[in-house]
């Protein structure tokens, strides 16, 4: 950007010799910018949850996509406002390391195939650890139970096994 737009005002060749750009710009400077480069990535919240290995503790995952777990019990949590509803929720007990969870359970009457001490495969629910919607404190979504997939027997493709 020689001689372009800075800051939302025009700098001219002349005025940046008196006025510094604000980075080291010389033949050797390469080691300068890199270090404070390495530093100001820091800034980042990306950069930071990404490089700070805390995914691994805080993420009842453990950095992992999916884990299973075992059903407690089924919940209902209610909408936050303006919504008015209660979404059916199961809390499960994780298997890897013991945490337990809330997990939204999709669709119309699918809480009708999950029964308290199945196994339930659990994936997250799309914003990286954030609720999403109308529903407070959920961040993961049953995907499976008994090994079939949720939407398989919401379909009537499958039938879950006698167990």
């Amino acid at each position: 950007a020689r001689g372009g737009r800075r800051g939302g005002r025009h700098v001219t060749r002349e005025a940046r010799a008196t006025m510094g750009s604000g980075k080291p710009r010389g033949i050797r400077a390469g080691r300068k910018l890199r270090t404070m480069r390495r530093e100001n990535r820091w800034a980042s919240k990306r950069y930071k949850k990404a490089h700070l290995g805390t995914q691994y503790k805080c993420n009842p995952f453990g950095g992992s996509s999916h884990c299973k777990g075992i059903v407690l019990e089924k919940i209902g949590i209610e909408a936050k406002q303006p919504n008015s509803a209660i979404r059916k929720c199961v809390r499960a007990q994780l298997i890897k390391n013991g945490k337990k969870i809330a997990a939204f359970v999709p669709n119309d009457g699918c809480l009708n195939f999950i029964d308290e001490n199945d196994e339930v495969l659990i994936a997250g629910f799309g914003r990286k650890g954030h609720a999403v919607g109308d529903i407070p404190g959920v961040r993961f979504k049953v995907v499976k139970v008994s090994g079939v997939a949720l939407i398989a027997l919401y379909r009537e493709k499958k039938e879950k096994p006698r167990s």
